[in-house]
């Protein structure tokens, strides 16, 4: 009989210090000599990572109170749109929102702003009330000075995402990067097999509660993250072949560092965030070790045409060839390009796994798995009605 492993037990390794844990990579090379019963026996926690533009990314925002207090209705940070319609010193700044006349300059900055300690201007509005009679402040804000910075991030760490290539004859700006005509290069995302939900793709330890590092401080996942899709087409080996499952996750800002939370712009398309996330993967038994130990080789990924409506598939290649430097479409020989770090991933993983070595970082079981079976619906169009 199989092996089969507790959360429990893995736990109380950590603890003592005498937990096996390998990185994605490290357990993949593994696998090229042992079982998926040896690596059971073998190695007790995987650690996965992923660092890349995430643009359903925000921070929630407790301001204080000031005096006399004002019930916030409009918000402005260093001049970028803040949402305040939730309590009268309480903001959401999402990454991408931005002043359209200066686009460059959005959310994600004024975030990392606050993460390096830089001072950001708050200017905020309200129609005075007899609880809240002010109507303007204006004033600055430090991470030391408000109450809350919490990081709240709605859609992050996709389950495998597409290629793009541009087939027409102008260049095309995306959130992908710019991509040249006639498809003279290829951009993707995520990294591989090291990305966290590739190695966990049927969602078995991955759900509501789960630990993970969350841009250099530990937080945790909240709840699948929006577009969570689990009806894509699979490869034989059990990897959506586009991007699928995502998760929404959390964690105190005040903690966080910036080298794993930057601001990014995109020309022609706008800001973005990079996020840095790690997942710990425990090998509770022979299928989990089985998948921990997918390979770049073994993870497909479709080819989509960005200049083209409705974005035809026009192939399907492995990370293996991605990570070449060169793909083949078509008879056609593209060069491709990550828009997410590997080299940042790769310290995300190393990083968590020394953690969980030294007993900093347990992992956590989730107390509610994802659904099953979801899919995603277009945005119905209607024509309005006059009156």
């Amino acid at each position: 009989m199989s092996k089969i492993k507790t959360y429990e037990e893995i736990n109380q390794k950590l603890k003592q210090g005498k937990a096996v844990v390998l990185t994605a990579e490290e357990v993949s090379q593994l696998a090229k000599h042992a079982s998926p019963a040896e690596i059971v026996e073998k190695v007790d926690v995987v650690t996965t990572a992923t660092f890349g533009a995430m643009c359903s990314s925000g921070a929630l925002i407790n301001f204080g109170h000031p005096s006399p207090p004002i019930r916030m209705e409009k918000i402005r940070l260093n001049g970028v749109p803040c949402y305040e319609g939730l309590a009268a010193v309480d903001g959401y700044i999402g990454a991408t929102a931005c002043d359209p006349d200066t686009p460059a300059y959005g959310g994600a900055h004024v975030i990392q702003d606050l993460l390096e300690g830089k001072e950001v201007v708050l200017e905020a509005w309200g129609k005075g009330t007899d609880c809240y009679p002010r109507k303007h402040i204006y004033t600055s804000i430090h991470i030391n000075t408000i109450n809350e910075f919490t990081l709240f991030n709605p859609r992050n760490a996709y389950q495998n995402y597409n290629v793009a290539v541009n087939t027409t004859k102008r260049m095309i700006h995306t959130y992908m990067g710019t991509l040249l005509p006639n498809m003279r290069n290829a951009t993707y995302s995520t990294s591989g097999e090291l990305s966290p939900l590739l190695n966990d793709p049927e969602l078995r330890t991955i759900g509501i509660g789960t630990r993970i590092f969350l841009c250099g401080a530990q937080g945790f996942v909240v709840w699948n993250g929006t577009q969570f899709n689990t009806s894509r087409p699979k490869n034989k080996f059990g990897v959506p072949v586009t991007n699928a499952a995502t998760i929404a996750v959390m964690g105190n800002l005040k903690e966080m560092s910036p080298e794993y939370l930057q601001a990014v712009y995109y020309e022609k398309y706008g800001v973005s965030m990079f996020v840095g996330i790690g997942i710990p993967i425990p090998v509770l038994d022979e299928d989990l070790a089985r998948r921990v130990s997918i390979a770049n080789s073994q993870i497909e990924t479709s080819v989509l045409d960005y200049g083209t409506e409705g974005m035809p598939k026009l192939d399907q290649v492995t990370y293996e060839q991605l990570q070449s430097g060169y793909i083949r479409v078509k008879g056609n020989k593209i060069r491709t390009a990550p828009v997410s770090s590997l080299a940042k991933a790769r310290k995300i993983a190393q990083e968590l796994k020394v953690q969980l070595q030294n007993g900093q970082f347990e992992i956590s079981k989730p107390i509610q798995l994802f659904p099953k079976n979801t899919s995603l619906k277009p945005l119905k169009e209607t024509e309005a009605e006059n009156g």
